[in-house]
């Protein structure tokens, strides 16, 4: 097992509002340019404060794990829910789904915690009951030490 590194960030937003197409006209066929939004950009520099407060200076170059907890936003009738159903109660509450998570995440911390999300080996997502914390994402990236080459001595 590497280091450990924790985080506590903003609720992502939905993939659907981080990259937009735009098509620029053009002959013989248009255009189609994928961008990534403002929005985007001010989500992905509030995750950049808040990792480097939490102590990342340098993107890693090695494996990464990530496990990552989100937690939606815990609505007004939230008790009145959980009276009326007390196991699933939170599925009725909106939240964005895990994946779109995962990869709006990988996004905004690629440069900043890993230089490129491909050193991503493993992850572990988890959609928790929304607590009076609020809506935020509980992010553990665990810095993978590198493993011996199974073949370093064959080929030296």
């Amino acid at each position: 097992m590497g280091s450990l590194t924790r985080l506590t960030l903003p609720y992502p937003i939905s993939a659907n509002r981080y990259w937009a197409v735009r098509v620029i006209p053009k002959k013989p066929k248009p255009l189609a340019i994928t961008y990534v939004t403002e929005e985007a950009k001010a989500y992905k520099a509030a995750v950049g404060h808040l990792a480097r407060a939490a102590g990342i200076r340098t993107p890693a170059t090695g494996r990464v794990v990530l496990h990552i907890k989100l937690f939606p936003h815990r609505p007004q009738d939230w008790a009145k829910r959980a009276r009326k159903d007390p196991h699933t109660w939170d599925d009725t509450v909106q939240c964005i789904d895990l994946g779109n998570c995962e990869k709006v995440l990988s996004d905004a911390l690629n440069g900043i915690a890993w230089v490129d999300d491909k050193q991503i080996r493993r992850t572990l997502l988890e959609r928790m009951e929304p607590d009076e914390k609020g809506a935020r994402l509980e992010v553990a990236i665990e810095y993978l030490a590198a493993a011996p080459s199974l073949f370093g001595e064959v080929a030296a």
